[in-house]
């Protein structure tokens, strides 16, 4: 078994076998007289286990990159449906106003008709008299400039129906387009999500707890490690009051679940929270943490102050906000509630402001 991206079957083997080393048969034959030993850890099954720990966070590291784009997707899709709603109501608009043109201008036509077809100047030109003329002259110079404006209209008209009808066919293949990439990241997710659960369900109980235990000593030895940087001595910052209101929404959340593509209000993915608590706070943030990290101003980790958000990872597939003391509050991963923890427990791509 080589490199970070191990097999599962191997993973599973490796911890098969180091079972076996642990029971081997000569232990069965144990003097009576040998004293007991309390049972530990050994090396070797602390090292597989560590391989199936690196596994199972690539899987949900993956399900959480899967995660954002499924976000991503869904929230393009909102968007584009109500600008197809629009457009569909500015269609039916431009056909009414249409209709209503097109009758105005075959009640035009039949006044002529009505009038023998003599267009006006010829009929202006045969009355005698002159105050008759000088009044048709005037409405006859008026028929044209509404005739005019009228075909003019009618035929801007049309045009901004035909632009309107392209732009929502163009809209419609983009959200399919999206459709289906929400489905494709659904997927994914799933898939991931599956995989990891069913390498930690293959491990025994106490196995379990030992990954447990590995998963909490990796997130405490980075975060000393952050901390022993001494980047918290420059870190001292107070929160705005637009802060305070969304770490107080965040820190409610603690013990709610975290479910993938959730806005609460009984669970939450990592940019569920993070942006539906500066929403709580008024105010509005992209959705997702890659677009949070896009969009949003960059402030170096010094002038990071509560309230902040701490994007992880290089590809910014993770997301918390930043509470003080070096501590966040975050939507972890399937499995895990909304909770604590070290700043610094996982890799630290950047921070970004929510508010000025």
């Amino acid at each position: 078994m080589t490199g970070k991206r191990c097999s599962t079957a191997a993973t599973v083997a490796l911890i098969c076998a180091t079972a076996v080393v642990v029971t081997a048969p000569g232990a069965a034959h144990a003097s009576p007289s040998s004293p007991t030993r309390p049972t530990a850890p050994t090396p070797r099954l602390d090292e597989s286990l560590e391989e199936v720990r690196k596994e199972i966070e690539r899987l949900y590291h993956d399900a959480g990159v899967a995660t954002d784009a499924y976000n991503a997707a869904e929230e393009k899709a909102d968007k584009q449906s109500e600008q197809i709603v629009k457009l569909s109501e500015d269609i039916a608009d431009g056909r009414a106003k249409l209709k209503k043109l097109k009758a105005r201008a075959g009640a035009a036509a039949r006044s002529q008709y009505r009038g023998g077809g003599m267009p006006d100047e010829a009929q202006l030109m045969l009355s005698d008299d002159p105050g008759e003329f000088l009044d048709g002259a005037g409405r006859v110079r008026q028929g044209h400039k509404a005739t005019k404006s009228m075909l003019t209209e009618l035929s801007r008209t049309q045009e901004d129906l035909r632009i309107y009808a392209e732009d929502a066919t163009a809209r419609w293949k983009k959200l399919e387009a999206n459709r289906k990439a929400k489905a494709a990241s659904k997927r994914k997710i799933k898939k991931k999500i599956a995989d990891a659960e069913k390498l930690e369900a293959r491990l025994e109980k106490k196995e379990r707890e030992r990954l447990r235990e590995l998963e909490k000593a990796a997130a405490r030895e980075k975060q000393s490690a952050w901390v022993d940087s001494g980047v918290l001595k420059d870190i001292g910052a107070k929160a705005t009051p637009q802060g305070k209101k969304a770490i107080a929404f965040a820190t409610a959340q603690i013990g709610k679940p975290y479910v993938w593509g959730a806005e609460g209000p009984g669970s939450y993915d990592c940019s569920g929270l993070t942006s539906k608590a500066w929403a709580a706070a008024g105010q509005g943030i992209p959705r997702t943490s890659q677009e949070q990290w896009k969009r949003l101003p960059r402030v170096d980790i010094k002038n990071m102050r509560p309230g902040d958000l701490i994007i992880y990872h290089a590809d910014a597939s993770h997301v918390g906000m930043y509470v003080g003391d070096g501590t966040i509050v975050h939507a972890p991963r399937p499995g895990r509630d909304v909770t604590t923890a070290g700043a610094g427990s996982m890799r630290i791509l950047g921070v970004v402001r929510p508010d000025k």
